[in-house]
């Protein structure tokens, strides 16, 4: 049976058709890399480090399940951190081989190296229905190079490629792009939910559609503002992102994070962030939603002073303090948008909220999305470890696993490792 995803995306008519692992005729007894994202955090134990949060690891499992029933032998290939091209001890996937043998409940050989003459020995040698680990891939800077020679190198004794790495798929690296044009690449589970899940927003959602977009920078959301705005209901604005448009708005924000400008690379063009604030608040007066309130501070710390600016009384923020959560009023406000909204986007807290006295807004924000009657679908990232903080993570329809590909996919932008893995 042909198993393909197909959703429908931005342009009239451009179709994605992803390649199932499904598809494999002749999976049994095939060596397998299993290409996914188990980019963990990790935290100091007993004098090593153990994985924080295996959510990563959790949701390739089906994948993976899937692979050992059709007895293949199975090489995992992932990065972990930003290691810089060398050697990083507290980097090495050691923890995360261990995860995943707790979860899988079989053993998993860590290797400690991803390319080489005795990785491909071990490559030979693995048992069907038995798991393999290679190292960090991003020890080696041929990696963010995009060297097609190493890419060449991590594929040597693979048959075909199972890529699960939803989270790097906006990555232009040799273990995404680079190793998916040398051999046949096939969709994991993980990747097909995703795109899917995250395509029913792009079409047909159920209304009224809500996006909420908070997080520090503004950047890294102007393509999914842009092209999200044109069809959600409502868009809500917090955290960081807020302080632009309310300096477009001509309010003070003293000296909270702004980002005036943002260099377009793909486009090779600076973008004037504050114009482009500017531009969507007279498009879309009555879709973008601001802050009628902000929680201020005199700096970022636990002992730091605060009070709540009342911008609809046209308070002004003391100069010298900055906006570090969004207010009680606004938070109301947002709270009854959540209650009436039908499909549900949210990417970004709504202020500094790794700071408790800061996380207020971003925890009832939370809270009322994973209430909501709706269909709720989180961004990864930062609004990924709120769902865990608040121990919310199964009180959402979806809690996508890339905070970045998630925002290039819904902004439009090219997913570059999927290009070989589309019919």
């Amino acid at each position: 049976m042909v198993c393909v995803i197909i959703i429908k995306i931005l342009q009239p008519g451009l179709m994605l058709k992803l390649k199932s692992i499904k598809e494999v005729k002749k999976l049994r007894g095939k060596t397998v890399l299993f290409r996914v994202a188990y980019d963990v955090p990790l935290v100091e134990a007993d004098g090593g480090w153990k994985v924080a949060d295996d959510r990563r690891i959790r949701e390739t499992l089906p994948t993976l399940k899937y692979l050992l029933k059709n007895n293949c032998s199975v090489v995992v290939l992932s990065w972990l951190g930003r290691p810089g091209g060398k050697v990083v001890q507290k980097l090495k996937m050691d923890p995360v081989a261990q995860a995943l043998a707790r979860l899988i409940k079989q053993p998993v050989k860590k290797l400690d190296d991803c390319v080489g003459p005795k990785v491909l020995a071990e490559i030979k040698k693995l048992k069907r229905g038995h798991i393999l680990m290679l190292e960090n891939v991003r020890f080696y800077h041929q990696e963010e190079e995009n060297s097609r020679l190493f890419a060449a190198m991590l594929v040597q004794g693979i048959d075909l490629i199972c890529f699960d790495a939803f989270a790097q798929t906006h990555r232009v690296h040799a273990s995404t792009t680079g190793i998916t044009q040398l051999l046949p690449t096939y969709a994991g589970f993980l990747l097909q939910k995703e795109i899917t899940v995250l395509g029913r927003i792009l079409k047909k959602p159920q209304r009224p559609l809500l996006v909420i977009l908070g997080g520090a920078k503004m950047s890294d959301k102007i393509a999914v503002l842009e092209n999200l705005v044109k069809i959600a209901d409502q868009v809500l604005i917090g955290g960081g992102s807020a302080n632009i448009f309310l300096q477009a708005r001509g309010i003070k924000v003293g000296q909270s994070l702004v980002e005036s400008t943002f260099v377009d690379k793909a486009k090779r063009k600076n973008i004037d962030i504050l114009a482009f604030a500017k531009k969507l608040l007279q498009q879309y007066p009555d879709k973008i939603i601001l802050p009628v309130d902000m929680l201020a501070a005199n700096k970022i710390d636990t002992n730091a002073l605060v009070e709540v600016v009342d911008l609809e009384n046209q308070q002004h923020i003391d100069a010298r303090w900055l906006f570090l959560d969004i207010g009680p009023k606004t938070v109301g406000n947002y709270l009854l948008a959540i209650k009436h909204a039908k499909t549900i986007f949210w990417n970004g807290p709504m202020g500094y909220f790794e700071i408790r006295k800061f996380a207020f807004g971003t925890k009832k924000i939370a809270e009322g999305v994973a209430r909501a009657q709706a269909v709720s679908i989180i961004g990864g990232g930062d609004t990924e470890i709120v769902a865990g903080q608040y121990s919310l993570e199964d009180k959402f329809t979806h809690i996508s696993t890339g905070g970045g590909a998630s925002l290039d996919f819904l902004g439009g932008k090219e997913l570059p490792a999927l290009k070989n893995i589309i019919k």
